[in-house]
């Protein structure tokens, strides 16, 4: 089993190695850019909680690029099913259905941690510096293991890239403008507030800005992304289970 999950995951870091360099630039070019129109343009002299606009901004952009690089994962599975049928070699392989979701799993989380890296370079660069405890660092691995094992679980459903891309906008792109990454949800009617508090990257949000803030931690939102990460992880092993079948 051990070997098993590291012969996946090793794969994956290989093709991350390769593509390191446009990867991190595409993990900054949004980021920057919510930055600048946001951040500057949009929130100059804006204040969220005591704090000014591009502080409340930093920690809601990791949650959501932490959100989007998990869920990535599927895009790199697709490929290397639909066009290298590594899925097929995969299959064939003596790896246990448990290993490979894991490895899988792992790589999307990675991923993930390195787009939080690349968001607290830019943090620094515009004058902020978030407190990265092991809290804030909590919430970014549950966070990213909740849209990884997502993503892993969509990947074996989906026949087709088209099939994915609508996937990615009608739940990760509302998402990552609805889960309070850009505004408190506090501030929303109470219609539209208590839908979007069932949302995984809301709660992410909340325990990241939280813990960047130094404030006490949401422990129920830590719950919620570890409860919501293993119910998806066994979606993901049972979706994998039905595509080997």
């Amino acid at each position: 089993m051990c070997k098993d999950w590291i012969a996946v995951y090793y794969r994956e870091l290989l093709i991350l190695r390769r593509k390191s360099g446009k990867l991190l630039l595409s993990m900054s070019v949004s980021p920057l850019l919510f930055l600048v129109t946001f951040g500057y343009a949009m929130g100059s002299g804006l204040t969220v909680d005591g704090r000014s606009y591009i502080e409340f901004l930093i920690p809601g952009l990791a949650a959501m690029s932490s959100m989007r690089q998990a869920f990535s994962i599927a895009s790199e599975i697709n490929v290397a099913r639909f066009y290298w049928h590594v899925f097929e070699e995969f299959q064939a392989a003596p790896i246990s259905r448990l290993a490979y979701v894991f490895g899988e799993v792992l790589a999307g989380m990675t991923r993930a941690c390195l787009a939080v890296g690349v968001i607290l370079a830019l943090g620094l660069v515009f004058g902020v510096k978030p407190a990265c405890s092991l809290f804030f660092w909590g919430a970014v691995v549950l966070n990213s293991f909740v849209f990884a094992s997502l993503a892993v679980g969509l990947a074996m459903v989906v026949k087709s890239h088209a099939d994915q891309a609508m996937l990615t906008n009608f739940v990760i792109t509302p998402m990552a403008f609805l889960g309070g990454t850009f505004f408190p949800i506090d501030r929303l009617p109470t219609w539209a507030r208590y839908p979007l508090s069932l949302l995984p990257l809301t709660h992410a949000s909340s325990a990241i800005r939280a813990a960047a803030f130094g404030k006490p931690p949401v422990m129920f939102s830590y719950i919620v992304l570890a409860i919501t990460g293993s119910a998806l992880f066994v979606l993901a092993f049972l979706c994998v289970n039905r595509a080997r079948d």
